[in-house]
């Protein structure tokens, strides 16, 4: 009698266990014959017989699924042609997850697994395969997930948030900032920037926009106290500020003017965008003025990008990198 209620149970459950055969077995190069399905179907101790499937495929289709069915010889073959998520679409969402710095190597695994369930068991393998091609390092705070999720809280009930801040250091063991002393602010923005996750805030006591690294933020909280910072976030651009940060190291934001071959219009676009003015030199060379935050992250850039490029103004940017270079070669270069 046990037996019949459970198996008359899993008969209810007849067109749930149908879509997931189609979902998991089936794709644009597999598919599977009446028979095999109503095999499949028995072992979830489903019953079923051809008669009542064809309706059970056309209430399927109906409902959105993409059923086809295709006659070779005197056998028909069956299978799931489309889906919500092709594949690759699924596998740039998968490469965007293992690259991202701030998620974990095992919250990393368990999204891409969640991603293989969106296609069939065999295209599943195919993003198994993409998932090797990334060696990349990734953050060890395993909190990510509910900092971004605290942090989403306050900014829709207009809170501020209160937190402690790390960093590592030579022992490899995190190091809170300031002492240990909670920071507070109001929340404004999350971004993306280098492979790493940013909050964007307003800091009260400094009267100043900052941001933090999200995966570096330990036990954050809702505070009952309203958000400020509105005002200066009405003028705030923020691709202007992403574009004006190196490594999202801060500065004092300074027009630069830089003279470069031609050969680097391109790498100056890809940074900066096509909205800067370029202004020919001679027939090798060219000028443009960018907004950018003046530290040692930029001066390094530009060092990096060699000879085809310097620093013409203002004077004191100009000095700046005077100034980081004598102190490089004086570190680098010992005194006979």
């Amino acid at each position: 009698m046990a037996a019949k209620e459970q198996a008359g149970r899993n008969q209810k459950l007849k067109m749930l266990y149908l879509a997931k055969i189609f979902s998991e077995e089936t794709d644009e190069l597999h598919s599977l014959t009446m028979q095999e399905i109503i095999s499949k179907l028995e072992s979830y101790e489903v019953n079923a017989n051809r008669k009542t499937l064809y309706k059970d495929f056309e209430e399927l289709r109906n409902f959105g699924y993409d059923i086809v069915s295709t006659k070779s010889g005197r056998e028909c073959y069956y299978q799931l042609v489309s889906r919500d998520f092709e594949l690759p679409e699924l596998k740039l969402l998968v490469d965007s997850v293992q690259s991202a710095k701030f998620i974990t190597n095992k919250k990393s695994n368990e999204l891409i697994k969640k991603l293989e369930s969106l296609v069939s068991k065999y295209e599943g393998k195919k993003l198994q395969r993409q998932v090797v091609i990334s060696g990349r390092v990734k953050t060890m705070n395993e909190s990510i997930y509910y900092n971004v999720d605290k942090i989403h809280e306050a900014i829709n009930s207009d809170c501020q948030i209160q937190f402690k801040y790390f960093q590592w250091n030579t022992k490899k063991e995190m190091e809170l900032r300031k002492n240990g002393s909670w920071y507070q602010v109001s929340p404004w923005v999350l971004m993306w920037d280098n492979e790493n996750y940013y909050l964007v805030a307003y800091d009260s006591e400094d009267k100043k926009i900052k941001h933090y690294r999200v995966d570096k933020m330990l036990r954050i909280s809702v505070s009952e106290d309203k958000r400020e910072g509105q005002n200066q976030f009405k003028a705030f651009n923020m691709p202007q500020y992403t574009k004006s940060l190196f490594g999202m190291y801060g500065g004092e934001e300074t027009h630069i003017t830089i003279e470069a071959d031609n050969s680097l219009a391109g790498v100056i676009i890809d940074r900066f965008g096509k909205d800067i003015f370029i202004k020919p030199v001679d027939d090798k060379h060219f000028r443009t003025t960018i907004d950018v935050a003046l530290s040692n992250q930029f001066l390094g850039w530009v060092m990096a990008l060699g000879e085809g490029i310097k620093i013409v103004a203002p004077d004191y940017a100009v000095n700046r990198m005077k100034t980081e270079l004598k102190r490089l070669l004086k570190q680098y270069i010992s005194e006979d």
